[in-house]
């Protein structure tokens, strides 16, 4: 279990304008001051033809303009990747994407979590002191990630579809049975998963049409053509439709593919630095990292673990659920979602407000990067409309039984 950043912060109270933090807490204390995202499109389709390094380098670029900074002064580039070649992604993209060849590069691999994982730890790498700032965030290409293939004692290869993610003794369920050992531990109904399902459809389509989006895209050029939208949400989705669709992993079972997330190409990145650099540089508002959690639960309930990693964040900062005013959650299954959120003793209407992977599509490594990326835009989007400072939560789940969540409040810095 990872300890979150309170023994590494001040435990004074971050108000709006984090006027009485001292010069010290300043100088650990992160906070996120950009965040970006390329469109998230279905595996296999508009952006196919693009690796992952093709995805992740253009949001890189963007981001250092966007936050006004140096790009010989980043100190590294953290990056989330699930399903990848391997080679260090992260230094690729870099490299790709116009940076000092001084600039390194580290790849993580917390499945799922990764990209939300990757922002952990450049957080707690701020914490730690010197002023540093980090692009932090995840990638994936499901469409260009390699074949899979073992080597048996006779030399021969053998191809598989996932890698093992616990010993078997623990059970290493596929994720759609996982999301039904979920839904059945938990009394998530059929009825309920489409619901909850068909309102993150709807979310979306809203969310794309008023161009709520559109400030935290990236848009990409794929085999000369300009993709700038994300290509998942179905606005003709209806109830009489989401019931149609039979069980897709367990006989007679109650998750279906219309319930649950599709595949997706996507990357997604933030800035991560001090308050004190923060201020340095000019930006004006940003997210404060209050704390991070990962911890583990049992592989057979994998889908539950972002709650219980939120659960322990919250306890830790003595924050009641109700005290939430933003919540993203990546939504891989409705039951799994579902389950989650009443767990902490939040209402499922109030996370998502913009739809999640139900609609949009779950890019793996990326996923847990793009929460953080839709809280920022969304938290901006409510001080511009109420002067207010919200608090938020990122939190998902991963393969082998893992969450991650992470607390953040937005400030005017």
């Amino acid at each position: 279990m990872t300890p979150g950043l309170s023994h590494l912060v001040s435990d004074q109270p971050v108000d709006e304008g984090l006027r009485g933090v001292s010069e010290y807490d300043a100088s650990r204390q992160p906070v996120i001051i950009a965040a970006l995202r390329t469109p998230i499109c279905r595996a296999n389709g508009t952006l196919k033809h693009l690796r992952a390094p093709d995805l992740l380098a253009p949001v890189l670029a963007s981001l250092v303009e966007a936050a006004g900074v140096d790009p010989a002064e980043v100190d590294d580039v953290i990056v989330g990747n699930a399903v990848g070649g391997g080679g260090n992604v992260a230094r690729f993209a870099a490299l790709q994407a116009g940076m000092p060849i001084a600039v390194p590069g580290l790849t993580i691999d917390r499945q799922c979590g990764s990209g939300l994982d990757a922002i952990s730890l450049a957080s707690r790498l701020v914490a730690a002191g010197g002023d540093p700032l980090y692009l932090a965030g995840g990638v994936e290409s499901i469409s260009t990630a390699p074949a899979r293939a073992k080597r048996n004692d006779d030399g021969e290869l053998e191809f598989y579809s996932r890698a093992s993610f616990v010993p078997l003794r623990f059970g290493d369920p596929d994720m759609g049975v996982a999301a039904e050992n979920v839904a059945r531990e938990f009394g998530v109904s059929r009825q309920r998963q489409d619901e909850y399902a068909l309102r993150s459809h709807h979310r979306a389509v809203e969310a794309i049409k008023t161009g709520v989006f559109e400030d935290e895209i990236v848009p990409l050029n794929s085999n000369e053509k300009l993709v700038d939208a994300d290509d998942g949400p179905r606005a003709s989705l209806r109830a009489p439709l989401m019931a149609r669709f039979p069980a897709a992993f367990v006989s007679a079972g109650s998750v279906t593919a219309a319930n649950s997330c599709f595949d997706a190409d996507a990357a997604s990145a933030v800035v991560v630095t001090s308050l004190k650099r923060a201020r340095a540089l000019g930006a004006m508002d940003g997210l404060v990292v209050l704390g991070c959690d990962t911890t583990g639960v049992d592989p057979e309930l994998l889908g539950i673990g972002a709650a219980h990693a939120a659960q322990r964040l919250l306890t830790r900062h003595t924050v009641a659920p109700e005290e939430l005013d933003l919540i993203e959650f990546n939504e891989a299954f409705a039951s799994q979602t579902i389950a989650c959120l009443e767990y902490l003793g939040v209402e499922p209407v109030k996370a998502n407000l913009g739809g999640g992977a139900l609609a949009l599509g779950h890019g793996y490594g990326a996923s847990g990067a793009v929460l953080v990326t839709r809280l920022l835009a969304q938290a901006r989007r409510r001080n511009a409309l109420r002067n207010e400072s919200p608090l938020a939560l990122a939190m998902i789940s991963s393969a082998g039984g893992l969450g991650t969540a992470a607390l953040l409040r937005y400030a005017r810095l």
